[in-house]
């Protein structure tokens, strides 16, 4: 029982320090602070642009589903009706399609095109890299290819020499 303890507590500890709790914390907190840039750009510029046709408030768009609706005006709840309140569905579309833009387009699209410049980049130090490695062998096997050569021609036994001795006998 022991060694299950033991072997938890390293798979657990693994785990914390793989990296992937540390970049998933960094990315809750991140994004709990870019929550309240996306409400600020919904209240101070969404709402008033919506507001310029109707209300400056998406909550308080409603509809009545059964009967006459009422609210009490001291808290706002409805006492008569069944009220629809497609105001906040229509706000909290409106918030998730913003906060989409904006990372994909502040984000995601900026870190892409990097990403794919760095891509480029490596691709292209590859393929330098892998010319000058061809280069060099091509190089080597013309080397090879002229000592072959050399040593097959009779060009030193036409002289009366043998290629393998000296030249003073």
């Amino acid at each position: 029982m022991t060694e299950k303890k033991v072997s938890l507590m390293e798979g657990f500890k693994a785990f914390l320090l793989r990296g992937n709790v540390i970049d998933l914390a960094i990315a809750v907190v991140i994004g709990a602070a870019f929550t309240n840039i996306v409400n600020a750009i919904v209240k101070g510029v969404i709402n008033p642009l919506v507001g310029a046709f109707g209300t400056k408030d998406l909550e308080s768009y409603s509809s009545c589903l059964k009967g006459p609706c009422a609210t009490d005006p001291k808290t706002g709840e409805a006492t008569e009706g069944i009220r629809i309140l497609w105001g906040s569905v229509l706000s909290a579309t409106l918030s998730f399609v913003i906060t989409a833009a904006v990372v994909y387009f502040l984000m995601v699209l900026p870190m892409a095109k990097y990403l794919a410049r760095r891509a480029a980049m490596q691709a292209a130090k590859a393929g330098v890299q892998e010319t000058l490695e061809v280069s060099e062998l091509e190089v080597l096997e013309e080397i090879r290819d002229v000592l072959v050569s050399q040593r097959s021609t009779p060009a030193d036994e036409s002289r009366g020499q043998d290629p393998g001795r000296g030249h003073n006998e």
